[in-house]
């Protein structure tokens, strides 16, 4: 059976694997374009976008500390040798009538060999330790920090990536739409210089419908770079190669942004990622806190050592010499008396944390509260637009067809033909603006609420 480090060592090695070919995928631009909805364009972003890398490598490095962590709490085996040579060996002055002898008598004598080898492993073993204790408890904690990190980069790269996704989808029907127009009063400008040759109409009716013409020109001209930069910033928000060609699924409409709304009476405050990051942060300040209280309890370590050591008057170490072992063992207990009143500030300082971030949740909460409230009415003004705006576009090219209709039966003028291509440009502009405007504020509507 594999252990639980070889299982472990495994799938790191399969998340590196994953980003290394996320990495080569990444960097390999197709000739072909590359056709994506919304939601295809968000998982693409989602492997590929650096700040979720950045955020899960940040996972796996609390992983990595939770691990040093537990360590703390098993045994610590060292081993140490040491080889010592003394050129000039020391000696002291004893007298011998210390050891007997009936007078005063003073002589130097060597405690110490030229040469002295020791070897030695020790073991070391936490047998209660606070601030081990507490590390411990809060490894889960740490833990669920650092996901929460991870999913609040998610929800933040989800928002960017629909928001550049929708603007470019915006620009592109805002496009097609100008380009027909453009193609119709094209049509009309040619069957008026036909109609001008035969003398039934001024040349200032030809001249104002080349104006008109050269404007829808220009404007499309616009709407072909916005949708270029649009599509740009899509492929970065997608940490996409700028160079890959790609072409957009989804369709955009009023009743697309109307439909599925959620249920904005049913909604708690830890449906969103901010507040429970704040909650989780407010549990790792306790566990802080609690560490400095317990910091004044005592710690005891087991310890047991074992070894061997040999001291010669010369370097015969490889031809067998005695050498002589040891063991020890013991217990180490450690009390803190007084410290200069540092824990007790300590205490104070992770205490004040814990209260402030109890001021932040009040805070989020109040935050939430107010972005709910502007998103939902946000939402619901930019609906309203939305079709007000579309019913006066279809308007719009009512009057445009019949002005059309009328021009080229000749009871029209190119005056009013002009005045309603222009009437009709405006009223398609605000609807491109009130479309996407409207599809921004559904996605910052859902992740207000906690649903994105």
């Amino acid at each position: 059976m594999l252990s639980i480090k070889r299982l472990t060592s495994m799938a790191f090695m399969g998340w590196l694997l994953s980003v290394a070919t996320n990495v080569m995928a990444q960097q390999q631009v197709t000739t072909e374009p590359i056709s994506l909805s919304a939601q295809e364009a968000v998982d693409y972003a989602l492997a590929n976008q650096s700040a979720v890398k950045t955020a899960k490598l940040d996972e796996l490095i609390q992983l990595a500390k939770n691990k040093e962590i537990s360590g703390m709490a098993l045994p610590s085996i060292t081993g140490a040798g040491s080889y010592q040579y003394n050129p000039i060996v020391q000696k002291q002055m004893f007298n011998a009538k210390n050891f007997g002898a009936p007078t005063d008598s003073f002589t130097a004598i060597s405690f110490q060999l030229a040469h002295n080898m020791l070897g030695e492993v020790k073991l070391t073993q936490t047998l209660f330790d606070p601030s081990v204790l507490v590390a411990l408890q809060a490894r889960k904690t740490l833990e669920t920090l650092v996901s929460q990190g991870v999913a609040k980069s998610k929800i933040d790269v989800k928002s960017n990536v629909y928001k550049a996704y929708y603007n470019v989808l915006s620009a592109n029907k805002a496009l097609d739409i100008l380009s027909e127009n453009i193609t119709s009063l094209e049509k009309i400008l040619s069957e008026t210089k036909e109609i001008y040759k035969n003398g039934l109409v001024e040349k200032l009716d030809v001249d104002r419908l080349v104006v008109q013409y050269t404007n829808l020109q220009t404007e499309q001209t616009k709407l072909r770079n916005l949708v270029e930069l649009g599509t740009a910033s899509l492929k970065y928000q997608m940490g996409m190669p700028l160079k890959q060609a790609i072409t957009l699924r989804d369709t955009l409409s009023t009743e697309k942004i109307v439909a599925d709304v959620l249920d904005m009476d049913k909604f708690d405050y830890s449906q969103r990622i901010e507040y429970q990051l704040l909650e989780t942060q407010k549990k790792a300040n306790e566990y802080d806190l609690k560490r400095y209280k317990l910091k004044g309890l005592p710690s005891l370590q087991l310890f047991a050592s074992t070894g061997a050591l040999r001291g010669s008057d010369k370097f015969d170490y490889f031809q067998g010499p005695m050498w002589y072992g040891y063991v020890n063992t013991g217990l180490n207990l450690s009390l803190p008396i007084f410290t200069g009143f540092q824990r007790k500030r300590q205490v104070d300082q992770a205490w004040l944390a814990v209260k402030k971030s109890e001021v932040a949740i009040e805070n989020a909460k109040l935050g939430i509260d107010l972005e709910r409230e502007q998103s939902a009415s946000t939402f619901r003004n930019n609906v309203l637009t939305l079709e007000a705006q579309e019913k006066n576009m279809e308007l719009a090219k009512d009057v445009h067809h019949t002005t059309q209709i009328k021009y080229r039966e000749g009871v029209g003028s190119s005056l009013e033909m002009t005045t309603a291509e222009n009437d009709l440009l405006t009223a398609q502009n605000n609807y491109f603006t009130a479309l996407f405007n409207a599809i921004v504020a559904k996605i910052d509507l859902l992740k207000s609420y906690g649903k994105l």
